[in-house]
Order: structure tokens, then C-alpha cells, then sequence
């Protein structure tokens, strides 16, 4: 298994309508969709260019948005998870989201593909300068807070954060 990162390109268009559907509209972690997202080529072509947008460091972004890396996680040219790289922590990110967030699609989990990605992103942090990264995770999602802990997550706190839609958060701290 060869995995890789990928900026998001129309060139996948097939393989991340197919990844999107497998989520049947639910919320897509480290995706930057819409919940509900309908992945026909005009919601391609407009993810393409909000990656763009948001890589650009000098861009204007909305209001609470961060600049954000949005990565496509590959394996021989097939789309099977997202994971996102924000690059600075706002309150709600500092609370809820984190740095990194990241999904697989369902019929591709428990094979080790975001411990791949997660350590490319990762490496990407760590030569761009930063010196630690925060992740969260539900506090009901072993799989994921495995992974985040087998890449040095550190635990800060788990907290409620069901105005969220989180009964119980973990929040972990990567030193790089």
C-alpha cells in the first residue's frame, strides 16, 4: 500500500465523487465540505478552487476561517480519505477542531491510511516550523485516538463539547 497525498484536482473528479458518496451525506472530517455535499463536478471544481484559496497564505478568507491545507489521501490514483492541515487555531479550532482532521471512507478503514497521511502531514509541519500540533478526536472513536496517540499525541483533557455535536472530546498535542 503506497499512499500518498494529493492536492485536491479535477483530474480525481471520478474517484472523489466515489470517495464522497461512500460518506452518504454525512460530515466528512478534514474534508472542508458541506455536510450533505453532492459530489457532481461543479462541487468538485468549486473544492478545487477553495483549496487553492485557502493554501494561499496572503488569500482573504471569510470570516473565522484559517488558512488550511486540504490534502486528497491516494493510493494509486483512487481517493480514499481526506485530511486537512489548518494552519493556525482560531477559539472554535482551539476547543473543538485542532490542526489536523481527517477521515477514511468507510469501506477503506482499519488499514492503516491515515496513519500514512497523518505522518506525511505531520512532516510537512514539522519543516514548515511548527513545533507541535493539536488533534481531537470523540472519546467513542478508539480507532482514531489510537492512531492520533501511536503518532506521540500527548493528552491534554477530554471535555464536553455537545454544543458541538461531541458529548466527550479528546484533545491531543503532537510535539514535532
Amino acid at each position: 500500500m503506497t499512499i500518498e497525498l494529493a492536492r485536491p484536482t479535477t483530474d480525481l473528479f471520478e474517484s472523489w465523487a466515489a470517495a464522497v458518496a461512500e460518506f452518504d451525506g454525512a460530515h466528512i472530517d478534514g474534508g472542508g465540505y458541506e455536510k450533505g455535499l453532492v459530489p457532481d463536478r461543479a462541487a468538485c471544481e468549486a473544492f478545487v478552487e477553495k483549496a487553492r484559496l485557502y493554501a494561499d497564505p496572503a488569500a482573504e478568507l471569510p470570516d473565522g476561517h484559517v488558512p488550511c491545507d486540504f490534502f486528497w489521501i491516494v493510493e494509486a490514483d483512487q481517493v480514499v480519505g481526506f485530511i486537512a492541515f489548518r494552519r493556525e487555531l482560531n477559539d472554535w479550532l482551539r476547543r473543538v477542531g485542532g490542526h489536523i482532521g481527517y477521515s477514511v471512507i468507510p469501506s477503506r478503514r482499519r488499514e492503516g491510511i491515515v496513519k500514512a497521511a497523518l505522518r506525511q502531514v505531520l512532516a510537512i509541519a514539522r519543516a514548515d516550523g511548527y513545533e507541535r500540533v493539536m488533534l481531537t478526536c470523540d472519546d467513542d472513536n478508539p480507532g482514531s485516538y489510537r492512531t492520533i496517540e501511536g503518532a506521540g499525541g500527548e493528552l491534554e483533557d477530554i471535555i464536553d463539547a455537545s454544543d458541538a455535536g461531541h458529548p466527550r472530546l479528546r484533545r491531543y498535542w503532537i510535539e514535532l
